[in-house]
């Protein structure tokens, strides 16, 4: 907008720049476009000399909250323009950043932050420099960040931690969240107050004392400060070399000194949430909780020992955690607690019996059902065969992860105060991949790893792996339907990671019978592999049949992946199910 343009002129200037433009047959939509792209250009220097009331009131409706923001950083919009914005839009962010760079606004612009989404608040400090992105040479820096607007950004975002802490009790749908969750990540994980936190670690000493967010910032510390640092390492790390060239594999300093640490052991075992309901629950998610702090801040082990023994002993009794596990059949989760609570309690614990009991449990798991896929023409070229020991048993237990039970027993093994009888006992039941690789994979005690070494081996010297063949060595087996019978009645058959390499094994290959493939899951054939087959089976079985194939019709529609029945069943039913059609 010119300089030159009168004071008179004003009023009229903005009246049609606020007015949309209008032609006989309406809104003129390209001369409106023009308005809005010209009265975007002259707001900042309308809104400058527009000092009327009602006329600057209209301008601050017509600007987006960039603009805004951009205008009160400038000082052209100040606190005074509040109301008016405020009429029409919620607080954000970048307004109270903007309105802040002003000393005399700074008091005013902290008054905002209880109307900002609680998500928001950090926005203020993060969004200060508001040129961060845009930023050339000539642009002028950012000035300094007022310590006031700091401080009380920092303290709104400790406050709802600090709030739960003294209040902990369950929300409504607490329940359904905390099947899923394994420790307290989403209840004391506030992503805000980190962020604050991290950006003032010359404070932290101090903080941890505070009064008010003392515990707040401890239980932040404890769970974010050594995994926040060793981001940042590798972060570092990637942008220092070049690609191509590994950097020293060296381990971070720690975060937090061990003053620090001590400063913190006050919220190490959560004592906060100890007398929540459902102790079966809570007590495990606690003791978990404890475990990843003591595993991300080692120096715990040693400075809070018999604190963190104390606390142990007392969770594994409120929680009953040894008990024998209540397995349901969609008890998806089961294993995977007595595998975590084996780890916990091998890191965390100095009661034999209770690491006795998670022995005990341990030996109690299903073995893993390890097999040997057959060879992938596509993995074949990819890796052009770089793997020559990939068909070892201890590998081919790591694939799926079913290694995590032996694992936790070499844990517990190391921990010197388990007693021996009691890792001996779950030895002598482990899988012989298992026993293979303790030997390849363990550096435990000498005692662990002769124990290991003295279980005797199967009688005919099976390493318990099923090998799925390729056609061509069927073709050398004298059986080789008798092959894949076998396959289809070993429990990899059974076990949720395993079956679907068998079932495609089977499914897959030339010497399958009409047998093999009814003793299949359903959902297997009808969806999942070599789709030829199954409509060639369904031709034959449904025939001239009108009924077979409305049964099948209406079989397909109706869920027939959700019903645990093999394909045999499957075509078993299509002659005893009545035809549902559903209604127009």
């Amino acid at each position: 907008m010119s300089e030159d343009l009168p004071k008179e002129a004003l009023k009229t200037v903005v009246e049609v720049l606020c007015a949309p433009a209008i032609s006989p047959d309406g809104i003129d939509l390209p001369a409106d476009r023009w308005r809005e792209e010209a009265l975007k250009a002259a707001l900042p220097a309308l809104l400058a000399r527009t000092s009327a009331k009602r006329l600057r009131n209209r301008l601050l409706v017509q600007a987006d909250e960039k603009m805004l923001a951009a205008l009160a950083a400038d000082g052209t919009v100040t606190t005074a323009d509040l109301p008016a914005i405020l009429r029409t839009r919620r607080v954000w962010a970048g307004l109270v950043a903007g309105l802040a760079r002003r000393p005399d606004q700074v008091e005013a612009a902290i008054a905002l932050l209880p109307r900002l989404p609680g998500h928001e608040v950090e926005h203020v400090v993060r969004d200060w420099d508001l040129d961060r992105y845009t930023r050339t040479a000539e642009t002028e820096p950012a000035p300094p960040l007022p310590q006031a607007l700091f401080d009380a950004v920092l303290e709104a975002c400790l406050t709802p931690l600090a709030a739960y802490l003294l209040h902990p009790d369950p929300e409504e749908g607490w329940d359904a969240v905390s099947a899923f969750s394994k420790d307290w990540s989403l209840e004391l994980g506030d992503n805000s107050a980190w962020a604050m936190l991290a950006r003032c670690p010359e404070r932290w000493a101090e903080l941890v004392a505070h009064p008010t967010f003392g515990a707040a910032v401890q239980h932040l510390l404890l769970d974010q400060a050594e995994i926040r640092a060793a981001e940042d390492a590798r972060l570092h790390a990637a942008s220092a070399y070049p690609p191509g060239e590994e950097p020293p594999a060296e381990d971070p300093d720690p975060a937090l000194s061990e003053d620090l640490l001590r400063a913190c052991l006050p919220a190490l075992c959560v004592p906060e949430l100890a007398d929540l309901p459902n102790p079966q629950v809570t007590a495990r998610r606690t003791l978990h909780h404890i475990a990843h702090r003591v595993h991300k801040n080692p120096l715990l082990a040693d400075l809070a020992a018999e604190q963190l023994h104390a606390a142990t002993d007392a969770l594994i009794t409120r929680g009953q955690l040894l008990s024998p596990p209540d397995k349901q059949a969609d008890d998806h989760g089961s294993d995977g607690r007595v595998l975590s609570l084996a780890e916990d309690l091998a890191l965390l614990s100095a009661n034999p019996d209770h690491l006795t009991g998670a022995c005990a449990q341990l030996a109690l798991l299903d073995p893993p059902a390890v097999v040997s896929p057959t060879p992938s023409r596509t993995l074949i070229r990819i890796l052009d065969n770089s793997d020559p020991d990939h068909d070892r048993p201890a590998r081919l237990l790591e694939r799926h992860s079913e290694h995590r039970r032996v694992q936790a027993l070499a844990a517990l093994a190391a921990n010197p105060h388990t007693p021996h009888s009691a890792v001996n006992d779950a030895l002598n039941v482990l899988h012989p991949a298992e026993l293979a690789w303790i030997a390849e994979s363990v550096e435990g005690p000498d005692w662990f790893l002769h124990a290991a070494a003295a279980v005797p081996a199967a009688g005919d010297e099976d390493d318990g792996v099923l090998r799925l063949l390729s056609d061509d060595e069927l073709d050398q087996h004298p059986d080789p339907v008798a092959v894949l019978q076998s396959w289809l009645d070993s429990p990899a058959a059974d076990e949720h990671f395993s079956r679907s390499e068998v079932y495609r094994a089977v499914v897959a290959s030339r010497h399958h019978t009409l047998e093999h493939l009814l003793q299949i899951p359903a959902d297997e054939i009808l969806s999942r592999h070599e789709p030829e087959i199954a409509v060639k089976i369904l031709l034959d079985h449904c025939g001239r049949s009108t009924e077979r194939w409305a049964a099948l019709a209406a079989a397909m529609i109706f869920d027939y992946d959700k019903e645990k029945i093999t394909f045999g069943e499957f075509l078993n039913s299509l002659d005893h199910t009545p035809a549902k059609v559903e209604a127009p």
